[in-house]
């Protein structure tokens, strides 16, 4: 966790002056021990929302060969098509591309709410950043470590509270993504129950894959 940490830091103060307010690491290292035991908190939470990155990140991939997949099954339904003789075969073959073309939509609906969300969690990272760095400072303080007395605690305040703010109305803002994703798995999951339903009425059907 703490090499994570180590690791992470230094990237996110490169990323630019948004939100990127620091205590100098120079003036962290002269804290008292019984002093840094109260970062861990701060710290924690800094962890967690690293690993909502990584996870949200991960999301956009795994869609990504989902979408590919599903594709490939539109593909393969439309050979089969061709080559169907009768009629339960033509018909089974056309639910099959058409479910497979309903999966595709909603992934992609699925996706665009995957980046979306990947965005506002880096945005959550550099809000618990911003945290951490506001913990720092008011350890330094309690400490009274030499240059401390610099440092403007409600500047470290203010930048805590304007980027959750700008959190708080980009997770707002999802409201209509998430209604689309909504809307294109429920007309995925119409055309896969029509699907299970024409191949022996189970949702274990061969025909029919699940996410």
């Amino acid at each position: 966790m703490k090499r994570i940490l180590l690791l992470t830091l230094p990237l996110l103060a490169a990323c630019g002056p948004r939100y990127g307010m620091r205590v100098p690491d120079s003036m962290v290292k002269k804290l008292p021990y019984e002093t840094r035991i109260e970062l861990l908190e701060a710290e924690n939470d800094l962890a967690l929302a690293i690993d909502r990155v990584d996870e949200a990140g991960n999301e956009i991939l795994r869609a990504r060969d989902n979408i590919r997949r599903a594709r490939s099954r539109a593909g393969a339904a439309e050979a089969e098509l061709d080559r169907a003789e009768d009629a339960v075969s033509k018909e089974v073959a056309q639910l099959t591309i058409d479910e497979a073309e309903a999966r595709v939509k909603y992934l992609r609906a699925k996706q665009h709410l995957n980046v979306a969300l990947l965005e506002v969690e880096q945005l959550a990272l550099r809000c618990a950043f911003a945290r951490f760095e506001l913990a720092r400072v008011t350890a330094a303080r309690k400490a009274k470590v030499e240059g401390s007395e610099r440092l403007k605690p409600k500047e470290f305040e203010e930048q805590v509270a304007e980027c959750d703010a700008e959190v708080k109305e980009e997770r707002a803002e999802l409201g209509a993504d998430t209604s689309d994703e909504a809307k294109a798995r429920e007309a995925w999951e119409a055309r896969k129950a029509a699907l299970a339903k024409k191949t022996f009425d189970a949702a274990a059907s061969p025909y029919v894959e699940n996410l």
